[in-house]
């Protein structure tokens, strides 16, 4: 069978999931397509034609998957088009993201024909405590490419719909993880917690740096920055997504995390990319 159309469906404040989807529309060849980018807003109602492969990127914060992006992607419908399921993690481990991404999608009539895990860097990495950092790199986009070249084939060799067989991204190889580091990442996080040293809930600005450009407002994914206020966070809307961090032209903004230090002591082995298909 063929498909003439994909639809990508990207949640990507840092642009590393955005990066991702891209390479594997690209990888699929398929010439027409559609791009729908919720990090800044809400689609509202959409529903994907049967014959359109659907890839759909997000990150993962915590092991889960980003809530804003479920939440911007909870009027998208569909009578069993074929998706693509991504989740882009920080190098740590993306838990059981794929899996509540993949229940999320099949709850809205996807089909799920393929999953994977890509890493990408971590929104608390700084010069000074690097985790994952320029990922995903080339190798990354090369991968994913590959892989939708690998979806197209797997279309074009089903008869048709329903010979075009689901997959269960639980079954997806989980990427090697030292027990050591991990075991010591936990052990930290523990004693942290109990120390009762405040966590960092917003970004700190310099108001020196700040020329109230505005970027921070109009790149932030959940309102949480006023324009002209952009001095001051809104805390209850605040995702820690880094956006405003890693955008900030006069680098006015800093989200000085001890988890930061942490993930960059313990998981300073790449994590390798995954596929099932």
């Amino acid at each position: 069978m063929n498909i003439y159309a994909v639809h990508l469906i990207t949640f990507s404040p840092t642009h590393t999931s955005k990066q991702v989807g891209e390479a594997i529309v690209r990888g699929t060849s398929i010439s027409e397509i559609t791009k729908t980018d919720l990090t800044l807003r809400p689609v509202g109602k959409l529903e994907i034609p049967e014959n359109t492969l659907t890839v759909i990127t997000v990150p993962v914060y915590g092991g889960k998957v980003a809530p804003l992006a479920l939440e911007r992607m909870k009027d998208i419908h569909t009578s069993g088009a074929p998706a693509v399921l991504v989740v882009v993690y920080g190098n740590r481990a993306y838990e059981k993201a794929l899996a509540e991404l993949d229940a999320f999608a099949s709850e809205r009539g996807f089909k799920v024909i393929a999953g994977a895990t890509f890493v990408g860097e971590h929104s608390y990495s700084t010069e000074q405590n690097p985790i994952a950092v320029g990922r995903p790199d080339a190798d990354d986009l090369r991968f994913a490419e590959t892989f939708g070249a690998k979806i197209r084939t797997k279309i074009e060799a089903a008869a048709d719909m329903d010979k075009l067989y689901a997959v269960d991204v639980s079954r997806i190889q989980r990427p090697r993880q030292a027990f050591f580091p991990l075991f010591r990442f936990l052990r930290k996080v523990v004693k942290l917690r109990k120390s009762g040293v405040p966590m960092p809930r917003i970004p700190a600005v310099d108001a020196e740096l700040c020329n109230h450009c505005g970027y921070c407002a109009a790149h932030c994914p959940a309102g949480a920055i006023a324009k002209g206020d952009e001095c001051n966070t809104d805390a209850e809307k605040c995702i820690r997504c880094c956006a405003c961090v890693k955008g900030c032209p006069q680098k006015a903004r800093t989200f000085d995390t001890p988890f930061a230090a942490l993930l960059a002591a313990c998981f300073k082995r790449q994590k390798e990319d995954r596929i099932i298909l």
